[in-house]
């Protein structure tokens, strides 16, 4: 029975068949829900009178029962599933979630500034996002709670968060290809500043990420300990993309002396380079191994051998960490690093099978 004096999003929930949270994104206009639904939940809210004063009252007790996430481009695969996890614990809570996208280095600034210090929200979960120097007295300032997902940073020690540990990925999925008898081993990246790209000059990486290069340090790792010399025809980084990385190895399987196998420092980068063994018509694995990182959903589809990482558990627990630290259940910092772990699917074998 819904309460037409102060009619709730659970009681908007109910009516539209959905999840409490799927309402809170609608009423926040978050890209996150269809249009057709949102336009459902925006007609019952209109009907049953619901009312933003709910905010007020709210703000009344000292609480918005709000939640910030902040995540730069997240419509990648990797970004959306550590969302599902966010969106699974607060669905079966009292907090609304708020969505602040990150397309370029000015919006990070503007996004710290407006979710941190406005009071808008209770606490703040901080997705894949780069950290600089001077961001981390800005987070020290801040009124609330904020828990870091997929950032490791000695800076940011005192927070709390969500790790994985990028390295030693990089360096299972490196030795998965030398123990199958691979030495002549492709990787491939984003770009990054911290060495030069044989074969993409233009390097550019303004958010500084950083996951890639600590990939391609496990992969350095795996290669020095099998006395294997890196040759850097097989190394390859340009922008985050699919078709950026099959533009890569393209020119790198088209090289006199080929690889025999290539790891790609993400799935996505991992379909690119299939499809340029495609176009090539060289066959996987028969004559190339491609190895990729995450395990996003579509990496199953696509049968490819790949370093799962918990994407869906960091966007839960973190959020878990969150609550726990708004309502003043935790003493002090904690950080929870996420194990990896080699899926074997259809895209590597054996090099003398």
């Amino acid at each position: 029975m819904v309460n037409h004096k102060n009619p709730t999003i659970r009681d908007i929930a109910q009516i539209a068949g959905v999840t409490p949270g799927t309402v809170s994104r609608a009423l926040n206009d978050s890209p996150l829900v269809n249009e057709k639904t949102k336009t459902r939940i925006l007609g019952i809210a209109k009907e049953v009178n619901y009312s933003p004063n709910l905010v007020a009252r709210r703000l009344s007790i000292g609480k918005t029962f709000a939640i910030g996430v902040i995540v730069p481009f997240f419509t990648r695969p990797s970004v959306s599933e550590r969302l599902d996890g966010v969106v699974s614990v607060l669905s079966n809570s009292n907090y609304d979630l708020v969505i602040h996208d990150i397309e370029n280095p000015h919006q990070r600034t503007i996004g710290f500034q407006n979710m941190l210090h406005e009071r808008r929200i209770d606490g703040a979960l901080i997705i894949s996002m780069p950290i600089v120097d001077e961001d981390v007295q800005f987070f020290r300032e801040s009124p609330i709670p904020i828990v870091f997902v997929d950032r490791k940073d000695p800076s940011l020690s005192e927070f709390n968060s969500i790790i994985i540990d990028d390295v030693e990925g990089g360096y299972q999925a490196t030795r998965h290809l030398i123990d199958l008898g691979h030495k002549k081993i492709g990787f491939i990246g984003d770009n990054t500043e911290l060495r030069t790209n044989p074969l993409n000059e233009m390097d550019a990486n303004p958010f500084r990420f950083t996951s890639s290069r600590d990939r391609y340090q496990g992969y350095q790792k795996a290669m020095a300990e099998a006395n294997i010399t890196i040759d850097n025809r097989y190394y390859g980084e340009d922008e985050h993309g699919h078709v950026q990385a099959r533009n890569l190895a393209l020119k790198m399987l088209q090289l006199p002396d080929q690889p025999t196998a290539i790891f790609a420092a993400s799935d996505t980068q991992a379909f690119g380079v299939i499809q340029a063994a495609r176009q090539l018509d060289i066959p996987i694995p028969e004559k190339l191994s491609v190895i990729g990182f995450d395990d996003i959903q579509a990496a199953e589809f696509m049968q490819l051998t790949t370093i799962r990482q918990l994407l869906y558990e960091s966007g839960s627990r973190g959020v878990e960490l969150l609550i726990n630290a708004i309502n003043g259940q935790q003493n002090g910092s904690v950080t929870i690093t996420l194990p990896t772990e080699l899926v074997v699917r259809n895209t590597t074998s054996d090099l003398s099978a």
